[in-house]
């Protein structure tokens, strides 16, 4: 029977302004902490860990879902001076792990703290009023320790189906129909000596497996619906915990962060020959920074998030030559900032969402609590990022590069028109908009390559760059 979760309509308290938390090129837009309680807390104090967003088109609408210790919260972030968290679905409490994705307006859950435990799939198409637990329950498995959806595929990393029944590194799931997910394969059954897969990256079936000690490794799932090996990346120096990683869009490079032990540097390598990865550059902001998950946008920007230090915007454009540009630290209690880790390594920011529409970046800090941040600064200082600064400046599209879909917003009252031309300036899209413009735009049929796409309203046009690369 499925459960409706209403919305608590409750704004997430406020921390306190009279905290510092040292920054540069990141500035603190507002915070809230809607787990607030005693009750259900992880070790260590945790009462956050992954988190992502999801864009309303319908309604234009932003939101952070944020996995907590206690359950999931959706925060709406549309305004994001005034976060208001606008639905809660429970867990199991005193978490220490769980994360999350969306696909089309689902949300998956998964965790991977002790049994008792559940998968859970929300549908979210009632936001900002409800939300509606699908399935909440150990029918595909128990417990997994990381979620990826590719296209119409969901990959879980680490799954624990019971303790009677056992384990797989990586399954494999249908989502043609989101609330009710297919197996299709698990990893072991095509290449058995992965024994655990403790996060992943998928771009078009392709992925790139973060298998802990085990290292990188690069597979594809093919279309008769079994695994091959492409490539691995094992040995290489420095080799400890191989832990999460993210393809630039052009897919020539890949960033991983080696968790275990601590203050490992952050690891870039050269992905083009498979059979042949290459090491381009290890760095760390700090010697004893302990970096955690990255996020890359385009080809020239990594967002990292690293444990006590924070949060670390970096411009990669220039391979081997890793700039930082820009920092926020969610976690002044230790650190560099503050020159003592007190014994804690493993505490601080968890993880980020760097993709919503709007630009800002949405931060989560496991004992403090949820950060909206606005990180123009330091996206502006990197090299082929700047945009116009015109009245048009809230024009905005995501993914730059892009290979598949699009998303266009603009918030205005007036008319206006979205046109793609390409490098000839020839017109291939146009589209008229009455008020805010909230749309995708499907570029997966045209020509790698470089376009602009510009928005008019009352005679005045703003050009943007968009880069197409399949």
């Amino acid at each position: 029977m499925k459960k409706i979760l209403f919305c608590f309509a409750v704004f997430a308290s406020i921390f306190s302004s009279a905290q510092t938390y040292p920054s540069q090129n990141i500035s603190l837009i507002s915070m809230l902490n809607p787990n607030s309680g005693s009750v259900g807390i992880g070790g260590d104090g945790r009462r956050y860990s992954g988190s992502w967003g999801w864009y309303q088109s319908s309604l234009n609408k932003e939101y952070a879902i944020v996995g907590a210790s206690n359950g999931v919260y959706f925060i709406d972030v549309t305004v994001p001076a005034s976060p208001s968290v606008c639905a809660f679905v429970p867990g199991k409490g005193g978490c220490t792990w769980r994360e999350l994705k969306t696909y089309q307006n689902y949300c998956y859950v998964v965790s991977d703290d002790a049994a008792p435990n559940t998968f859970q799939i929300m549908d979210m198409s009632t936001l900002p009023a409800t939300v509606t637990l699908v399935h909440n329950g150990t029918t595909y498995f128990e417990r997994g320790h990381t979620v990826w959806i590719d296209q119409d595929k969901m990959y879980v990393g680490g799954v624990t189906y019971s303790a009677s029944v056992g384990t797989s590194p990586m399954n494999i799931y249908s989502l043609a129909t989101p609330t009710a997910p297919v197996l299709l394969r698990s990893l072991s059954q095509d290449v058995p000596s992965i024994s655990y897969v403790h996060d992943m990256y998928v771009r078009r079936d392709t992925v790139y497996a973060s298998c802990g000690y085990q290292g990188l490794h690069v597979l594809k799932y093919n279309s008769n619906n079994t695994f091959t090996q492409l490539g691995t990346y094992t040995g290489y120096a420095g080799s400890v915990y191989n832990h999460a990683s993210m393809l630039t869009q052009d897919g020539k490079y890949l960033f991983f962060c080696d968790e275990v032990p601590t203050a490992q540097p952050m690891k870039f390598i050269d992905v083009q020959n498979l059979s042949n990865i290459q090491p381009i550059q290890t760095f760390n902001p700090h010697p004893n920074t302990t970096p955690h998950n990255p996020y890359l946008k385009g080809n020239n920007t990594a967002i990292i998030s690293c444990y006590q230090d924070g949060l670390y915007i970096y411009d990669i454009g220039t391979p081997g030559n890793a700039v930082i540009k820009g920092f926020f630290d969610t976690h002044p209690q230790g650190g560099f900032n503050v020159g003592n880790y007190f014994g804690n390594d493993y505490r601080g920011n968890w993880g980020a969402y760097p993709y919503l529409p709007s630009g800002i970046i949405i931060a989560q800090d496991m004992q403090n609590g949820i950060f909206i941040l606005d990180a123009t600064a330091a996206f502006g200082s990197i090299t082929g990022v700047k945009e116009s600064q015109s009245s048009k400046s809230n024009f905005m599209f995501y993914p730059n590069p892009a290979s598949d879909i699009i998303s266009v917003n603009y918030k205005t009252q007036n008319n206006s028109k979205v046109e793609l031309r390409n490098s000839l300036g020839q017109l291939i899209f146009e589209k008229q908009f009455i008020g805010n413009v909230s749309d995708y735009l499907n570029v997966s049929n045209y020509a790698n390559g470089s376009y602009i796409l510009s928005i008019t309203e009352q005679g005045e046009t703003t050009n943007k760059k968009l880069i197409i690369n399949h």
